[in-house]
């Protein structure tokens, strides 16, 4: 990025400075999902209680949670699968500042019948989609299974996973996501009962509160609304103000329909 306020030699006549590129949606977010910092210490506190060895993260874009579980239990080793490689990028330098490099590794790969695990505790938070047939329908059964293959006995696993907090009308389906149906999500009482049947007992069941995800929505596109006051006819302005607007109008369709839930499950036998 070239600094606006560069200018040629004294003597000389000043270059215009090319306008500054829109930051990325989500730019400075601490987590990538509606967590807040007080609940993700509970989170943290309660598995490093089980004092993993071994912690795989599924989906986990830089890795927040895992960086500070690993900080938690000083002899764990940890890895986080994804495909997004700029977030992968942030994750290693983020474990070099806090000394982490050596215990954790970054792998940009698809998680879709990884044989990465099994590992004492496996984090999974709003990245089921990678454990799923990306051809067929989205299946928080086999989301479930994987993850049942994925830990250890005696392990941990957490997910973060949508649910409904009440079925969603058809018109209100229309204001969501492209596509959006009413079997995309289960309600929170058969997510819970499902995580059972696939071998899970829940240790935990908790759930993001409105401030968390107004927190976390608002958050993702401060600083890309920001630019675009300040910018308001730069070359990229039209395009991102239309990818802004469709993520606001999203969530404000399902602003207090679509829960997360964060599941602390372990596994039976």
């Amino acid at each position: 990025m070239i600094d606006p306020s560069a200018t040629l030699a004294s003597g000389t006549a000043t270059a215009a400075a090319p306008p500054t590129d829109p930051p990325p949606l989500g730019a400075g977010l601490t987590f990538h999902g509606p967590l807040s910092e007080a609940r993700a210490g509970r989170i943290v506190a309660r598995l490093a209680d089980a004092s993993p060895r071994t912690v795989l993260d599924i989906g986990c874009g830089w890795g927040e949670l895992l960086l500070r579980l690993l900080a938690a239990v000083p002899e764990a080793q940890g890895l986080g699968i994804d495909i997004n490689g700029e977030d992968l990028a942030l994750g290693r330098r983020l474990a070099a500042a806090r000394g982490l490099a050596e215990r954790v590794e970054y792998a940009e790969e698809s998680a879709l019948a990884t044989t990465r695990g099994p590992a004492d505790t496996v984090l999974c938070l709003g990245s089921g989609q990678a454990l799923c047939d990306p051809e067929g329908p989205y299946d928080p059964a086999a989301v479930l299974r994987e993850l049942r293959r994925l830990v250890r006995p005696g392990g941990r696993v957490l997910l973060g996973e949508g649910f409904w907090q009440r079925t969603p009308t058809d018109a209100e389906l229309t204001r969501m996501w492209p596509g959006a149906h009413a079997d995309d999500h289960l309600p929170l009482d058969a997510l819970v009962d499902l995580a059972i049947e696939t071998g899970f007992r829940p240790a935990w069941v908790e759930t993001a509160s409105p401030e968390e995800w107004e927190e976390f929505e608002s958050g993702y596109r401060h600083a890309t609304e920001l630019w675009l006051a300040a910018h308001p006819d730069h070359p990229l302005a039209a395009e991102t103000r239309a990818r802004v607007d469709r993520q606001r109008a999203a969530w404000l369709g399902y602003r207090q329909i679509l829960g997360i839930a964060y599941l602390t499950l372990v596994p039976v036998g």
